[in-house]
């Protein structure tokens, strides 16, 4: 008989979660994944410091998204808008965060991560194509 809180083998499959930041055509978006195998239940993600988005108008990390999903089967991944990119980057707002997951599986096993982003990656590595694809948003409106 298997305790609730005993954690299941190495070797077998399991729900991971991540919370990761991307950057496509100078847009900044955070993402919430199930990388792992197995199905996750009440996924939670607590932020240290707000992450403010969409102009600064929302407080993204307080997001239902981010305070409880009831499932999330393995490969889900639920992406939300930050800002584009060099806007983000101009209103000098925090660029490191670190993220505490809390998850569990079917039968219960409870997992956690932390994760820490810093955000500069995307300003010191996409600067031009971040500049560039501002540019054409500028020219289009």
């Amino acid at each position: 008989m298997a305790l609730k809180d005993a954690q299941p083998a190495a070797d077998v499959p399991r729900p991971e979660v991540i919370v990761d930041f991307k950057c496509e055509d100078g847009v900044l978006f955070v993402v919430l994944k199930n990388t792992g195998q197995r199905s996750a239940y009440r996924v939670s993600a607590e932020f240290d410091k707000p992450l403010y988005g969409l102009g600064g108008t929302k407080r993204i990390s307080e997001l239902a998204l981010f305070r409880r999903v009831e499932f999330m089967p393995a490969g889900k991944e639920f992406v939300q808008l930050v800002d584009p990119a060099a806007a983000w980057f101009r209103r000098r707002g925090p660029t490191r965060f670190a993220i505490t997951l809390s998850y569990a599986d079917r039968e219960g096993h409870k997992y956690g991560e932390r994760i820490i982003h810093d955000l500069k990656i995307y300003r010191d590595l996409g600067y031009s194509k971040i500049l560039h694809a501002g540019a054409q948003y500028e020219s289009t409106d």
